[in-house]
């Protein structure tokens, strides 16, 4: 565990245990994470404070008020959110199976009913949260 993990985990001891790190992207950290007041899996994902010293806060905290303002069956909900020990979080349903990515590396190529149904849902997500005046800006398989 790194030291910023291990500083993460002790500020959010009370409420998630932090299990392991899921995945990076330009912004942010996601931990898997243990729900310890609902008894299930979670996932975290938690500003990286370079960032939050660097461009400030204000992009991550409009995210998190973005994500808790929708409610869409393709769009993830937001469980929490808030700051532990200066990390900037909010945590969202832990969703279990392989990304597209990883489906895609497996097979190569989709059936095309599979790919009409998977293309349908994550357009009309998008469509959902245009008409909201939110912009994904990250859509990709590995999402």
């Amino acid at each position: 565990m790194t030291e910023t993990t291990e500083r993460l985990s002790s500020a959010l001891a009370d409420r998630y245990k932090i299990l392991s790190r899921l995945g990076e992207g330009g912004m942010a950290t996601v931990y898997l994470a243990e729900d310890l007041k609902h008894k299930r899996q979670v996932a975290v994902k938690v500003l990286k404070p370079e960032l939050a010293a660097v461009l400030g806060a204000e992009r991550f905290v409009q995210e998190i008020t973005t994500t808790a303002s929708l409610q869409h069956p393709h769009i993830l909900p937001l469980f929490d959110s808030g700051e532990a020990d200066g990390f900037l979080y909010y945590v969202m349903p832990y969703i279990e199976g392989e990304t597209l990515r990883a489906k895609l590396d497996r097979e190569t190529q989709l059936g095309i009913d599979e790919a009409v149904k998977i293309t349908t849902d994550v357009a009309d997500a998008l469509d959902y949260a245009h008409r909201h005046g939110i912009i994904h800006r990250d859509i990709k398989p590995e999402n």
